[in-house]
């Protein structure tokens, strides 16, 4: 392997804003401490996160490398790392933790995993957070059983098309709601069974739903939408349903009574991935299942473009307008 840099590329923000904060500059590359891993970035990935933490929706101290996730290849490791995790330089990895938008990332070693044969690293960087947090949204947050009727929003999206080929496996039915005419056929092939263009004038959701079910409404609605979309979420929703709000596309979902609820006796929930894969044992534990739904069930993993990390305020531009499909990708 080549030997480790002094410096590296890398994107910080001081203050919170729009993308005129993102600076790609020059920063040193981090030392590995204990139980640490030194990991060269090959893919990193753009969620919708890192844009909270740019605007300080999710206040966090500065400066700061934005990032959560990333691909690559371990370039050194720190003491202490667990020989029970068999890490070696050049092993090719995938990662959660802070800090990925940069050629060079430290990580806790209890959170990099091994990428298994079959699994390219761009396919591992696309399909990681957004794959474990379906899967962990339809086996935790509600565990969704076959036959039953689940709302998907923003079905296209990184997470919804996730859910929707997930949901396909476990032999869900599938309402996927899409922006656009352009992304139905995408949606159909993720796995959705019926589109709704959601959109004024286009379609209904809500009707569609109480078509789809006799009017008794959905098992669980997977929404990470946010503000504009939660309130039709709870109307969706069956009696003793769930409706999972994961994300905040459109804003924060504002305070609601929680008397609302009891007209269905339904649920609300606000799940984080991370509080769901906490420990090492549950972190491999979904992290296999993913790797082997996607190889066994040959999976689409769907990358909206690949940015040169130089180029991250487009990225961000176009997470934003909430008119990609699939992943977005960054390269070093």
């Amino acid at each position: 392997m080549a030997p480790v840099p002094k410096m590296m590329k890398a994107v910080q923000i001081d203050k919170t804003g729009g993308t005129e904060v993102l600076q790609y500059k020059d920063l040193a590359v981090p030392t590995p401490k204990d139980n640490e891993v030194l990991i060269k970035n090959e893919f990193i990935g753009v969620n919708y996160i890192d844009t909270y933490f740019r605007t300080g929706l999710y206040p966090n101290p500065k400066p700061m490398v934005l990032g959560r996730e990333a691909s690559g290849t371990i370039a050194a490791l720190g003491s202490q790392v667990p020989n029970s995790l068999s890490f070696s330089n050049g092993d090719p990895v995938v990662y959660m933790g802070v800090s990925a938008y940069a050629e060079y990332t430290v990580c806790p070693a209890e959170k990099v995993l091994k990428i298994p044969d079959g699994i390219t690293l761009s396919d591992a960087c696309a399909s990681f957070l957004q794959g474990l947090t379906a899967l962990t949204l339809v086996e935790e947050t509600h565990k969704v059983q076959s036959g039953d009727w689940v709302l998907v929003l923003a079905a296209t999206g990184g997470v919804g098309g996730w859910l929707c080929q997930i949901l396909r496996a476990k032999g869900a039915k599938t309402i996927g709601t899409v922006g656009s005419e352009e992304k139905v056929q995408v949606a159909k092939e993720q796995g959705a069974d019926v589109i709704v263009i959601d959109r004024p004038g286009q379609g209904d959701v809500l009707k569609t739903v109480k078509d789809c079910t006799d009017g008794q409404g959905v098992a669980a609605v997977f929404d990470g939408v946010g503000k504009e979309t939660f309130e039709r979420s709870l109307e969706c929703v069956a009696r003793k349903g769930t409706v999972a709000s994961f994300g905040n596309a459109s804003g924060a979902v504002e305070p609601f009574l929680i008397s609302k609820l009891s007209a269905k006796n339904a649920k609300v929930a606000r799940p984080t991935l991370f509080n769901y894969i906490y420990t090492r044992e549950e972190f491999e534990q979904y992290s296999a299942a993913l790797f082997k739904l996607m190889i066994d069930r040959k999976f689409s993993v769907r990358i909206h473009e690949t940015y040169p990390l130089k180029d991250v305020a487009r990225a961000h531009n176009d997470i934003e307008s909430r008119k990609t499909m699939g992943k977005l990708l960054l390269k070093p």
